[in-house]
């Protein structure tokens, strides 16, 4: 409690430090403490020698006394690593490391000479990072803490995983985290080989006191990289060829991503209404018929030609529903 406490004042004495006057429940709430917390620190503060100055009135607040700069600005190792995710502060949090980067953040601040301070500081005004998908809730990651820390330290981790398949029971050696479009991963070594699982179907995750040796030389960023491209072989089973409108080419790309942006590249060229014909690979038959009927009346199936008929079932099903509605 006593080195949390510190912590917390080294914190807010580093605030006043980078920020000028700041009010007790603006403190509160960048420390994430009630406002008699803050009056407890602040007391604390002056009684140990630093000159925190009480304004009063509407323009209120704390500040430090004017000159004074304190120099304890050193890194804890947990700090530094931090930095790392310094424009991703959503997943800091989900890391446990939130209040730890902010720590980071100011000591750093602290550090800087005064014009590169105040650049840093228009910079984190001027520019946010926000990496969620839009109408999407981020996956639920219990469990994201621990299998960090057992990354972080080489520990067993003994977990209940949930497969489409059914619930499985495995012993993982967790080699790195990977966070994609707002979906947290483990990679870890399992039965002898390395694979991928997401962090939000763990039911349990339990961090063992038992360590092991990381494969020499092994990269997480290489592996996913490898490990993406065969996933997109593996999804993409056939190419569609395609006859879409101007509208359909503005939505291709937001759609299909980088698949639909490749098919735009090799578009031929418009008929007289502004249609083009574009080849798109495409995942197994049923997942791309639900994908290209959300392109509606933009786009028309040309082949092949057990593509074009299952889609003509699809919007002959969707037709007898609509009139029997009516």
């Amino acid at each position: 409690m006593a080195a949390m406490r510190a912590d917390r004042l080294l914190s807010l004495l580093l605030l006043l430090q980078n920020r000028g006057r700041m009010t007790a429940p603006e403190l509160a709430t960048e420390l994430e403490v009630s406002v008699r917390t803050v009056y407890r620190d602040i007391e604390a503060l002056g009684a140990s020698g630093i000159p925190v100055r009480a304004d009063r009135g509407p323009a209120g607040g704390y500040r430090l006394m004017e000159g004074y700069r304190t120099r304890l600005t050193g890194l804890t190792d947990a700090e530094a690593g931090a930095l790392f995710l310094a424009g991703a502060p959503g997943p800091a949090r989900d890391l446990g490391l939130g209040a730890v980067l902010a720590t980071a953040q100011l000591k750093l601040l602290a550090a800087l000479p005064a014009e590169l301070a105040e650049r840093t500081s228009r910079i984190r005004d001027r520019f946010h990072l926000d990496a969620p998908a839009w109408f999407r809730d981020a996956d639920p990651v219990t469990h994201l803490a621990a299998v960090a820390r057992a990354v972080w330290e080489q520990r067993v981790v003994r977990a209940h995983y949930r497969r489409w398949r059914g619930e499985v029971h495995r012993e993982l050696h967790p080699l790195g985290i990977v966070l994609k479009a707002d979906i947290w991963y483990v990679v870890a070594l399992a039965d002898g080989a390395v694979r991928t699982y997401r962090i939000s179907r763990l039911v349990t995750a339990e961090v063992t006191d038992e360590t092991f040796e990381r494969p020499a030389g092994f990269d997480v960023a290489a592996y996913w990289e490898e490990s993406s491209r065969r996933l997109e072989s593996a999804l993409h089973q056939e190419t569609a060829r395609l006859r879409i409108s101007p509208v359909a080419q503005r939505l291709l790309p937001v759609q299909f991503g980088t698949a639909g942006t490749r098919a735009l590249e090799s578009a031929g060229p418009p008929d007289d209404e502004g249609w083009v014909r574009v080849d798109m690979p495409v995942e197994a038959r049923p997942v791309a018929v639900g994908d290209l009927l959300r392109l509606g009346a933009e786009a028309e199936v040309l082949g092949p030609p057990e593509l074009r008929q299952a889609m003509a079932d699809a919007v002959a099903v969707l037709a007898r529903r609509y009139a029997a509605a009516s």
